[in-house]
């Protein structure tokens, strides 16, 4: 068994050992930030998957500069790999469960289209998918047959999932990062979107941008007692 917070290959190899020709793995990051799109990381992986790229972790259990260094190589270790995103727009009409899924299933149209190109997307047929939580959002939004198993701590425990959300997490980032080039009021190259005082100190200042949810912003206005009614519908 592997140390608390080490992922392993066992429950893929289950999979494996049950007849399964890949496994997908699944994990979303941004769903409780303020501003910015939800991300969903997808990864496929086949039985001559190697060892496990050494150091990889669930995204949140790696300090930043690790996890850049491991986004790469977590690419390079599994078959394939998409993200998919929803934005705050979009979160904002729609939902945050709703927009897991958009998220999920342009991640998992983008895999797709990369396994079509390889000629192997045939392979991805009741599959069965590794999704980290214990709610399945995934499966109503993609069309393709896959067998979804949720799994709690997937991201903590389960190598794939572990590469799915570093892949994830990295991409968002720096998409969080350009944004922040672009309109550096926010802190976003810190703080990626998430609540923090100097986040909310931000938005009380200059008022909610193009990239906040503005939706969540009445409802998250607890967590900083400073912030004034922002006028946001």
């Amino acid at each position: 068994m592997s140390p608390v917070g080490v992922p392993s290959l066992r429950v893929e190899r289950e999979f494996f050992e049950g007849g399964a020709g890949v496994v997908l793995a699944c994990d979303e990051v941004g769903r409780g930030a303020l501003a910015g799109p939800v991300s969903v990381g997808l990864v496929v992986i086949d039985a001559g998957v190697r060892r496990m790229p050494a150091g990889l972790r669930d995204s949140k259990l790696l300090a930043e500069p690790k996890r850049e260094a491991m986004a790469p190589r977590a690419a390079s270790w599994v078959r394939a790999s998409a993200v998919g995103e929803a934005s705050a727009a979009e979160i904002d009409e729609l939902g945050i469960m709703a927009c897991l899924g958009l998220a999920g299933a342009r991640a998992f149209a983008a895999l797709l289209a990369a396994e079509e190109a390889a000629g192997t997307a045939s392979e991805l047929a009741d599959a069965p998918l590794l999704l980290d939580g214990n709610y399945d959002w995934l499966s109503p939004a993609i069309e393709y047959r896959a067998r979804v198993t949720t799994r709690i701590k997937a991201d903590r425990d389960c190598a794939s999932v572990a590469a799915a959300s570093v892949i994830a997490k990295v991409h968002r980032d720096g998409g969080m990062r350009r944004a922040h080039d672009e309109l550096p009021l926010y802190g976003w190259h810190e703080n990626k979107g998430y609540s923090s005082p100097a986040h909310f100190a931000a938005i009380g200042e200059h008022g909610p941008s193009p990239l906040h949810r503005r939706t969540w912003l009445h409802e998250r206005s607890a967590e900083a007692p400073t912030l004034f009614d922002l006028g946001v519908g």
